[in-house]
């Protein structure tokens, strides 16, 4: 049995962990961390503020912000416990600070720009078309309340593309996460997009973390699709 403990858990995706893992038949809901939801319960759990409680855990879910990120990863490497990270705007200097912070493992860091399968077969299937059209752009539509723009994913999208690629952010009323990737050629254009509708389709990516990051062969790791083959 994995003991999971949640880092955001008050938040939108959060919640939405705590509900995943507690409904896992081979996974145990550990520590609730949200110091700005501090003395409150999330499914039948106290919330606390007290980051050494984490360390009970085998696995932490991350989703928070990107201003206090680096410094909670900080402290599940010092306590021990796995990471899986899905909180947004992780560029390659970001990732590269967390490769410096976290050094050898275990335990482990897996950070996922994006936990839908779709999106993370998205992004797959925009690098391999990248080399063949002479340019690309990528427009990324996401609600109105997100925190950061460019998003993740998109940001991943186009280093995986090659880097270079411009990005167009819209952040509305109405959107859940939606991702375009549009290459131009000679005559022709392909259009790649994938659409989150609603957000429970993220939850079968971040079990298969926490079943996962364990067990992968380096120590920090980045995408979902490491998992995937």
């Amino acid at each position: 049995m994995i003991t999971v403990a949640v880092s955001g858990a008050g938040g939108r995706m959060g919640r939405l962990v705590v509900e995943a893992v507690a409904a896992a038949d081979d996974l145990e809901l550990g520590p609730l961390f949200d110091p700005g939801h501090a003395g409150t319960t999330i499914g039948g759990r106290s919330v606390t503020a007290d980051a050494e409680a984490v360390g009970d855990a085998d696995v932490v879910v991350e989703f928070t912000r990107p201003d206090v990120v680096i410094a909670n990863l900080a402290e599940w490497r010092r306590l021990g416990v796995n990471a899986v990270v899905g909180t947004s705007g992780f560029d390659a200097p970001r990732v590269l600070a967390v490769e410096e912070l976290w050094g050898s493992g275990p335990p482990n860091c897996l950070v996922v720009p994006n936990f839908s399968i779709g999106a993370v077969l998205m992004m797959r299937f925009a690098a391999d078309a990248a080399p063949h059209f002479a340019g690309a752009e990528i427009i990324e539509l996401h609600h109105a309340t997100k925190v950061d723009a460019p998003s993740g994913t998109s940001i991943a999208t186009a280093e995986r593309m090659g880097g270079g690629i411009p990005i167009h952010s819209v952040r509305l009323p109405g959107l859940v996460a939606h991702h375009e990737v549009i290459l131009g050629g000679v005559g022709e254009t392909l259009t790649i997009r994938h659409d989150t509708t609603d957000r429970s389709s993220f939850m079968p990516g971040v079990l298969l973390a926490v079943r996962s990051v364990a067990d992968l062969a380096n120590p920090v790791t980045v995408g979902l699709d490491a998992l995937l083959g």
